[in-house]
């Protein structure tokens, strides 16, 4: 069982970091990590071009690394 904290979430946090959902995507996650990186995808594309998706986008990709780094598998 992964606990909070654990070198595998730190790992996860990290890789969320660099790119949101692929932390939950390292933890075998697909639909979350499908869904952290089309939302926040969506929000900082929409957001090159208009100012405001991106106080959306920025707290969704925070989410996406705190989700990682706090996940625990409940076996």
């Amino acid at each position: 069982m992964s606990k909070v904290g654990s070198a595998g979430n730190v790992i996860a946090a990290v890789c969320s970091f660099f790119w949101p959902g692929l932390g939950q995507l390292v933890q075998g996650r697909v639909m979350a990590a499908f869904l952290f990186f089309a939302f926040t995808g969506a929000c900082y594309g929409v957001g090159a071009i208009l100012f405001f998706p991106l106080f959306i986008a920025l707290p969704l990709h925070l989410w996406s690394i705190v989700n990682a780094a706090r996940y625990t598998r409940g076996d």
